[in-house]
């Protein structure tokens, strides 16, 4: 049995039934939402070109029109129309709705003036196919709103309430509840493997609120910076202050501590980058790979990869793979010593590979499996150390750069923070890479990085 098993052992495995269907509820919802909106602008354009051109419509009409419905699809995602304020406010679902109409209408006219066909466009099918989409997909969006009010009225995100030496609000007693004495949960900074537990638990939940003794909440809010979920810490004697980042519920006042760094559009998109990198890249270098394994394999016994534990995104331990580079006798699992520039206990390929980053391959594989990104903070060794001190107690703030999945690469390591930590600033200067990149993300990023990432291939600092 390993750590992980043993940190969650005897924990709740499973999602409380009434959690698990509200999660399974609101996928389904927008994926209605969605067919809904495509239905909508399918009959408003046919009705529109039905009264304009009576009789048989052309299939290069119906082909434009499903791409129309693509494009509006894509902008409306884009533009969070179907995130999940838009299921329960009808005011917030039809303005995101227009908001992307007007603009696949913009780009509809940019591409007819663009291929000067204005001539051949039917003006009157058109302005009659616009009206009628806008009235259906305003009505079923209304529609919607107002079913999803009446089946689950505010219930329909999951929350948790974790109870460490606080009390519950009224308003709080509907939620799923945890004790974390009994549950034997801590907010313990040093403890990799009750963070592990902790994530695993609000995995489950869209926002987790803590109720805790006054001496217990800057360490929570630590915990949670990192856990991927709306996090939030009941503090009633703040609600006179009225600050910004609160949250009233009932009479119960919450400071908000943290959120996810990004919304389900930005987190498609860069999986949706991940993937259509990660394939066709593991496809063309598996002939390197097969030759790596069999070198391995040749220059010293043991096994192809070498797997680690590893913190990833929501402070959740996964196992890294890596092509092993070290002789299995003297290798460090924790990874309490860092790698140095004459280690004797790296092999002779292991020292090829790791001075050309190659070590690094197999860990495609994580990110194919969903454990790690392209672009992310590098995921470090539980164990491991800045001079004497371990990374975490160098600046409480480490924990944060794990709002985001770990990456093969990041900003830390192409502006050449890489190697051997033998000082906190080495540390230090990685963290505040890292979390430069967690609040500035876009996709443009993450490609510049990863086009820059070949000038870092092989570096000074890498053995």
């Amino acid at each position: 049995m390993s750590k992980i098993d043993l940190a969650i052992r005897g924990y709740p495995s499973r999602t409380p039934f009434v959690s698990a269907a509200r999660r399974s509820a609101k996928i389904w919802l927008c994926l209605a939402l969605i067919g809904a909106d495509a239905l909508a602008l399918f009959i408003g354009f046919a009705v529109g070109l039905s009264v304009e051109q009576p009789g048989t419509i052309s299939g290069n009409v119906w082909t434009s029109m499903l791409g129309a419905i693509l494009v509006f699809v894509g902008i409306a995602f884009q533009n969070e129309a179907y995130a999940s304020k838009s299921l329960t406010s009808g005011v917030t679902s039809c303005r995101q709705a227009l908001v992307s109409i007007a603009a696949t209408l913009l780009l509809f006219l940019l591409v007819v003036f663009s291929l000067k066909v204005t001539g051949r466009m039917p003006r009157f099918a058109l302005s009659l196919g616009i009206i009628s989409t806008v009235v259906l997909i305003l009505s079923q969006r209304i529609l919607i709103c107002h079913l999803v009010q009446r089946l689950y009225g505010s219930q329909l995100h999951t929350e948790l309430v974790i109870v460490d030496g606080g009390n519950v609000p009224d308003a709080y007693l509907g939620s799923d509840i945890v004790d974390a004495g009994v549950a034997a949960l801590r907010s313990d900074l040093d403890d990799p493997y009750m963070l592990n537990r902790l994530g695993t638990l609000l995995r489950h939940y869209d926002r987790v609120v803590i109720s805790c003794a006054p001496e217990r909440k800057v360490e929570w809010a630590q915990v949670l910076k990192g856990a991927n979920i709306q996090g939030e810490i009941i503090v009633p004697e703040i609600g006179e202050l009225g600050p910004l980042a609160v949250h009233q519920l009932s009479g119960a006042t919450t400071v908000v501590v943290s959120r996810g760094p990004l919304s389900l559009a930005d987190r498609a998109k860069k999986r949706a980058l991940d993937i259509a990198l990660t394939v066709p890249v593991l496809i063309m270098l598996l002939p390197l790979m097969v030759a790596v394994a069999l070198a391995i394999r040749l220059d010293s016994p043991g096994p192809v990869f070498f797997r680690q534990e590893r913190m990833g995104r929501g402070n959740r331990i996964f196992h890294i793979l890596k092509f092993r580079s070290m002789r299995v006798e003297t290798s460090d699992s924790d990874g309490t010593r860092s790698a140095s520039r004459d280690d004797d206990r790296i092999t002779r390929i292991g020292r090829l590979i790791r001075r050309t980053s190659i070590d690094e391959l197999p860990q495609l594989i994580n990110v194919l499996l969903g454990e790690m990104s392209l672009v992310g903070p590098r995921p470090h060794a539980l164990g491991s150390l800045a001079g004497d001190e371990l990374f975490w107690r160098v600046d409480r703030q480490y924990w944060h750069r794990h709002a985001l999945k770990p990456g093969i690469t990041g900003l830390a390591q192409v502006r050449g923070f890489r190697g051997a930590t033998e000082h906190r600033r080495d540390i230090v200067n990685r963290l505040e890479a890292d979390l430069e990149y967690l609040q500035g993300w876009s996709l443009m990023r993450d490609i510049g990085i990863l086009a820059m990432t070949a000038q870092v291939l092989t570096h000074k600092n890498a053995y």
